[in-house]
């Protein structure tokens, strides 16, 4: 037996979005692949200025960071990499 495939009927593409959100929506429901004949070529050089690095902590170091870091009015991201900093300085 043959599989035919079957073409999905897709929606159309908007002239614009009225905002960043609405844009986001229709991306999150859509493949670009399957508007590729709107797809522009852009010619756009990244420099990666700084690496960020991923690490896995305990459930209750995260649990203390967030509340220090709420306490503090910071990110966790931020607090975490200023404890990190100043426990490093001395290595």
């Amino acid at each position: 037996m043959k599989s035919k495939k079957i073409k999905k009927k897709k929606d159309t593409l908007p002239d614009s979005f009225s905002s960043e959100d609405e844009a986001g929506d229709f991306w999150d429901s859509h493949s670009t692949g399957d508007y590729e004949e709107f797809l522009e070529l852009a010619d756009v050089k990244i420099a990666i200025k700084r690496r960020h690095y991923e690490i896995e902590i305990d459930e209750d170091i995260f649990v203390a960071l967030n509340t220090l870091a709420k306490k503090n009015k910071k990110s966790v991201k931020n607090l975490a990499n200023h404890l990190l900093k100043e426990k490093l300085v001395s290595v």
